[in-house]
């Protein structure tokens, strides 16, 4: 009796907390983005990405280094979250990856970002956080 009382009442949880809009976070979900496509192209792929908050963004330096990611426009226009989020280091070494979580703290919508040294090659890519 009292197992399916406490079976009922973590499913209400669930149901609740998925009702809302909470996503814990063993849901989250981890992607990667190459940057420098497989084919050697001055791009990131996938280009463009659809994520939800608490989902983790790994950058991997893949073709053509070096590369980095910068900012350019975030929801809301905040610059300082768009220099917060940006990765100016350069990356050289094949395989080398840096990570940003996309968190409760971001707003979603819309972060589109380039690469400095490949921008006029048109390395640019974007990412769509789902509130």
């Amino acid at each position: 009796m009292w197992r399916q009382f406490l079976r009922w009442c973590l499913a209400s949880l669930v149901f609740l907390l998925v009702g809302l809009g909470v996503q814990p976070a063993a849901w989250a979900a981890t992607y990667q983005i190459k940057m420098g496509a497989d084919n050697g192209m001055l791009a990131f792929q996938p280009a463009q990405l659809t994520i939800q908050r608490g989902d983790t963004v790994e950058w991997l330096n893949n073709k053509l280094p070096p590369h980095n990611v910068v900012f350019s426009s975030v929801p809301n226009g905040d610059k300082a979250l768009a220099e917060k989020l940006s990765h100016q280091a350069l990356v050289y070494k094949p395989g080398d990856s840096f990570s940003i979580t996309f968190g409760p703290d971001l707003p979603p919508g819309t972060y589109t970002y380039y690469c400095t040294p490949h921008r006029g090659a048109g390395m640019q890519g974007k990412i769509i956080v789902q509130g």
